[in-house]
């Protein structure tokens, strides 16, 4: 991703959009226990797609952007979306980034990762996190949830980046396809 008023303001523009529909509506609206939560998405799309320092960055903006509007201890939540969009971004940028149906595992894991890491730096802050199998159940519900909508949003996410990234993973998918240049069979190298 590029660095340029115009990535600051795109990224800027989905991070409040993206926050703000998430405290405002999707943490209210209950579906068998769990939520759709847009926060481990938006971290996850946006370093699938720009790689792990951008993801890393998105995450902790966006953290900090949770924890000052919900009112919770400062930190907790930048905290854990820093550590999982850069490893999100790390993923992206090890692996092909260009197959159609990479945001489900993409969702699930750092859904996941969001969910245990939460609950586990809540726990050791003693911000009044509760074990029960009623909170497990509860985490899986929302990963499933946010599996289903995983696919449009990570393609809202493209189309809005699209324009700054510096690679568009899915025009490496039609490059892919280009023959290499065979050269002469035996010992290469060695001009023989």
């Amino acid at each position: 991703m590029t660095l340029a008023w115009r990535t600051v303001v795109r990224v800027g523009i989905l991070l409040v959009l993206c926050v703000v529909l998430q405290v405002s509506g999707f943490a209210d609206m209950r579906i068998l226990g769990g939520n759709i939560d847009l926060i481990p998405l938006f971290a996850g799309a946006v370093a699938m797609y720009a790689g792990a320092i951008p993801g890393a960055i998105v995450g902790f903006c966006t953290g900090l952007l949770v924890d000052l509007l919900i009112g919770q201890h400062l930190g907790a939540t930048a905290l854990v979306l820093t550590t999982v969009g850069y490893w999100v971004g790390r993923f992206g940028e090890i692996r092909d980034r260009s197959h159609g149906l990479l945001p489900i595992p993409v969702a699930a894991a750092s859904t996941f990762g969001y969910e245990v890491a939460l609950a586990i730096v809540s726990f050791m802050l003693n911000i009044g996190a509760a074990v029960s199998t009623l909170v497990i159940r509860d985490a899986v519900i929302t990963v499933l949830l946010n599996v289903a909508v995983a696919l449009p949003f990570f393609a809202l996410v493209r189309k809005m980046l699209r324009p700054v990234l510096t690679v568009d993973p899915y025009e490496r998918r039609r490059r892919r396809g280009e023959p290499r240049a065979a050269g002469p069979i035996g010992l290469r190298g060695l001009e023989v």
